[in-house]
């Protein structure tokens, strides 16, 4: 990994310094599939206030000199939207027992560094300090294997998921309103829920 990189972490509102920059990268990075996410940074710093608002939030990011070029979230599941609380509680799992694991954005000319698993690293040793927590999850968007919209050379992360201790859980699902690349509105997209038991120390 490069020298002049650092990985940073903070947290509630200590985070709020960073918005403008982890919402242009989040805007950036999620144009591209499987997101194809026609977003703006102005939404996105507004979406982010969720996180400064939350005691228990974290955010991990990566400063290549002074540039922020990769980012990810997370914060206690019973303050995130009620939208990614609905498929726990349908299955019976108590809120306050999950961590949730928002974004990774990461620039392509970052990525296979190793810098995918930090941000894994760092917000599970996070859930772990909150205490009470017994799982860690995140979800992913779905998208058809023969999406006509899928680049050539693209390459998914459940591969990776898989090692860090994530099952895919098909039958925990959120549906989630946003404009597509070439939409002129926005429309329903179907992500699903990704869980991991949160052992100590692990």
């Amino acid at each position: 990994m490069a020298g002049d990189i650092r990985v940073l972490v903070r947290r509630g509102a200590d985070m709020v310094e960073w918005f403008d920059d982890v919402a242009r990268l989040r805007a950036e990075v999620f144009r591209a599939f499987p997101y194809l996410y026609e977003g703006d940074a102005e939404y996105e710093k507004h979406y982010l206030a969720t996180y400064s608002r939350s005691a228990g939030s974290v955010l991990v990011f990566v400063l290549a000199g002074d540039t922020v070029v990769g980012a990810s979230t997370g914060l206690p599941l019973g303050e995130a939207e009620p939208a990614f609380q609905a498929p726990f509680l349908d299955r019976g799992i108590p809120v306050e027992e999950v961590f949730y694991c928002g974004e990774s954005v990461l620039l392509p000319a970052f990525r296979g560094q190793g810098l995918g698993h930090r941000f894994f690293d760092e917000r599970e040793a996070h859930a772990r300090s909150l205490g009470g927590i017994r799982w860690t999850s995140f979800a992913s968007v779905n998208r058809a294997s023969d999406d006509p919209r899928r680049p050539a050379d693209y390459r998914g992360n459940d591969v990776f998921w898989t090692r860090r201790g994530y099952t895919r859980q098909p039958d925990m699902q959120v549906s989630l309103p946003w404009k597509q690349l070439g939409e002129a509105q926005e429309s329903e997209q179907t992500l699903t829920m990704w869980l991991r038991p949160l052992e100590a120390g692990q």
